[in-house]
């Protein structure tokens, strides 16, 4: 056996080690955890992706989303094949060290024993026997890890979206926290607002667990090209910040707690993609939102009625306080997934947040 190949059977568990760590930490994990190989194929994909909208001149949101639909499933279909050609060519700089064969017969042991093909024999040592039981369990565990993650995926989406679809009923198309508490009162049931806070606040917990343990349903896009879980829980949050801040109502303790929880989520899910925040914001500090914008939005729910409180440069001040909060990872979340078009959501630029002092 020559001494110099041996020095490939370090690098080959590296790359058996590196490729079965990334895939318990994206697929078994039940927590946030960065990968780089993830986050390597994520890139190369997403930059495909963009190339065919280029390529193909796509103008309109509605050819965006058909397209940008299938970058999720693709990523999800695209990481086990990555998995196991990087396990194969592990494998392979193991049999070529112990002098199996060249780089050829080695690596068509490699690919045999990881499918369970069966059609090579080692025909050599105990040693390398073994080592190809070990390569056909790994390949058997990555097949059924994948199919035991997309029904959790998939179950995980499911939940999402059925909170996202019902807001429509309430907030319209798109999504708009005015339209949401101008229909209540239009219902006569601005009351009933309180009832809606709790479920949210469930809403947001979940999505901080699934969309920071399963990473890809970030990208995963509504049904429905006008619905987006980024603009749904910005419309949310926009609409309990205004019930905290500007109704004339008694304190709503759990529309806070829903803020709360909603901006602690976003930046659960920021902090995975290294998106910049202040995590500390001042009340004083600028938000996307201008004060003249603020100042449409009194008008307008004072045209249908709804008691607002008196002060309304206070109003302004405590909306903007609870805003920023949030603005910026949500606007960030929503140019980095490609949201529709909503209202102080979607419509301002993430890149260039234009923030306008109060």
């Amino acid at each position: 056996m020559n001494a110099a190949p041996l020095i490939l059977i370090p690098l080959g568990l590296a790359l058996v080690y590196v490729s079965l760590r990334s895939m318990v930490q994206t697929f078994v994990l039940p927590r946030s955890a960065r990968d780089g190989i993830v986050t390597a194929v994520a890139r190369a994909l997403l930059g495909l992706f963009r190339g065919v909208l280029h390529l193909r001149g796509v103008e309109t949101y509605e050819q965006r989303d058909r397209l940008m639909a299938f970058y999720a499933p693709v990523l999800l279909l695209v990481l086990p094949p990555v998995y196991l050609a990087l396990i194969s060519v592990g494998y392979t700089l193991i049999y070529l060290s112990l002098g199996y064969g060249d780089f050829t017969a080695s690596f068509e042991l490699s690919g045999s024993s990881l499918l369970t093909l069966g059609v090579m024999s080692a025909n050599s040592s105990l040693l390398i026997t073994a080592i190809m039981f070990t390569e056909a369990t790994i390949g058997l565990t990555v097949i059924a890890v994948l199919i035991a993650y997309i029904p959790t995926m998939y179950g995980a989406f499911s939940r999402r979206e059925t909170l996202v679809a019902l807001l429509e009923v309430r907030a319209g198309s798109p999504p708009s926290a005015v339209q949401m508490i101008e229909r209540m009162q239009r219902l006569e049931r601005l009351e009933r607002l309180h009832d809606i806070w709790p479920v949210w606040e469930q809403w947001f917990a979940e999505l901080e667990e699934t969309h920071t343990s399963l990473v890809a349903l970030v990208f995963f896009r509504s049904p429905q090209a006008s619905r987006s879980w980024i603009t749904a829980a910005g419309t949310v949050l926009d609409a309990a910040a205004l019930v905290a801040s500007t109704l004339d109502i008694k304190r709503e303790v759990n529309a806070e707690i829903c803020i709360r929880a909603g901006y602690l989520a976003l930046r659960k899910i920021a902090d995975y993609f290294q998106i910049a925040y202040d995590p500390n914001p001042g009340r004083n500090d600028p938000v996307s939102i201008s004060q003249a914008e603020f100042d449409q939005v009194y008008d307008d729910l004072l045209a249908v009625g709804i008691a607002l409180k008196p002060d309304r440069q206070q109003c302004w001040e405590d909306f903007a306080g609870w805003r920023v909060n949030y603005d910026r990872v949500l606007l960030s979340l929503a140019a980095l997934t490609m949201a529709p078009y909503a209202p102080w959501i979607s419509d301002r630029s993430a890149l260039g947040l234009r923030q306008r002092a109060r």
